[in-house]
């Protein structure tokens, strides 16, 4: 009797690649942002910037830990002539570091001094204010409208020339809650009233001939977020812009709820392929909002800079306190990057769940533990020994560095 062999399951093409939204690369120092280009980590110091020796080593800490470019404030004139000190101090004692100034309202003498010492300065629209007394009573006509829009263009022709001479950058970066009253008559306090202001902006960016610009558009509530960004990109797609993006949830908080809020926000743009820099905005000191950055970014698989760690919840076929397993390999291993390290708790879902990794620990029996390379069981040891033979294992695939 013969029998007809089953065929072959088809199994379903996915495409689990996220595919980034094309943009132009703008540079900001010895780093560039979009263009392909991989996304950018960045933060922002909290030290008075008069203080040079403080801002110097503020800077440093956020380096030294990651991140790429770091924003200074700039609020006053003596505070731009400081970030020469600033600067010269860095490369005499660490090296370069891109720097971006932020320029709190439209004193050009200030953003001009400033111009001359850091790779890019962002500005905010909503702080450009030409504003008549009137307005909280008639409004805008198209008319006042379009003379305070040329109000602005001088205002801010000097430091697009400057910019662009120099070959540096610009961020326009619009925020929710600080739109110009104009734009609040006009659109309402809305995304839409948020991409008008960015998009005045660029377009005198454009007729400047400068176009070395990225752009933010954050507010402290995710879906507001969400939507301006979604609305900005829809409008550059239509004006055939391809500006790289800043991503952010301004004022995010602090703690938990503070990483989720921002994760919520910036990840989710992440995955639909927008955003070329991220900043992760922490109601604690900065070097707290490195780590978040780079978790976001290697969860979407965007960057790899540290260990993926693949472990179960536990359940009651778990053969070994996994909690405290996970911590063990993990404190032995976190130094590493560009490895996949799974700790199973039993056999029942480890080798399927952790085929993509390329080392697994997964409890077999009671007391003992198998080590895999890949789909492959290598051996099984006594579950005392199971993290340094892991990393013997790991040491004989010439894989291992020391912390």
């Amino acid at each position: 009797m013969v029998t007809a062999s089953l065929p072959t399951p088809v199994q379903p093409e996915f495409d689990t690649t996220i595919h980034r939204r094309k943009t132009r690369p703008v540079p900001v120092g010895s780093v560039t942002v979009g263009g392909g280009h991989p996304v950018v980590v960045q933060s922002m110091i909290n030290e008075d910037t008069l203080d040079v020796d403080g801002s110097v080593a503020g800077i440093r800490r956020l380096h030294e830990i990651g991140c790429e470019i770091v924003r200074v404030t700039v609020p006053s004139m003596a505070h731009a002539k400081a970030l020469a000190d600033i600067k010269q101090k860095l490369q005499a004692t660490y090296q370069a570091v891109p720097l971006v100034a932020d320029v709190h309202h439209n004193g050009m003498k200030i953003a001009l001094e400033v111009a001359k010492h850091v790779d890019k300065v962002r500005i905010n629209p909503g702080l450009y204010v030409f504003e008549k007394p009137d307005a909280q009573r008639e409004g805008y006509s198209d008319q006042e409208f379009a003379e305070i829009g040329e109000k602005i263009r001088e205002t801010l022709e000097p430091l697009v020339i400057s910019l662009r001479d120099q070959g540096k950058s610009m961020r326009i970066g619009v925020n929710h809650g600080s739109l110009s009253e104009r734009m609040l008559f006009t659109y309402g306090d809305t995304p839409e009233g948020m991409v008008q202001s960015a998009l005045e902006f660029i377009k005198i960016c454009e007729s400047l001939d400068f176009r070395n610009l990225v752009v933010s558009m954050k507010a402290s509530r995710v879906p507001v977020m969400l939507a301006a960004y979604r609305l900005m990109v829809k409008r550059m797609d239509e004006l055939g812009m391809d500006y790289p993006l800043h991503l952010g949830v301004t004022e995010a908080g602090d703690g938990e709820y503070g990483r989720i809020k921002s994760t919520a926000g910036i990840a989710t743009l992440l995955a639909d392929g927008i955003g070329d820099t991220i900043r992760v905005s922490l109601t604690e000191a900065p070097e707290k909002e490195i780590p978040v950055c780079y978790s976001i970014l290697q969860a979407l698989g965007l960057r790899k800079t540290m260990v993926e760690y693949v472990a179960c919840p536990s359940c009651g076929r778990t053969l070994f306190n996994l909690e405290d397993v996970l911590h063990e390999v993990r404190e032995a291993t976190k130094h590493l990057t560009g490895l996949d390290i799974a700790v199973m708790g039993c056999i029942v879902n480890g080798p399927g769940e952790m085929a993509d990794a390329d080392y697994g620990y997964v409890g077999k029996q009671a007391g003992y533990i198998a080590l895999y390379r890949g789909r492959e069981e290598i051996k099984r040891v006594p579950e005392a020994d199971g993290v340094q033979e892991l990393i013997n294992l790991i040491k004989a695939d010439g894989r291992w560095v020391d912390p």
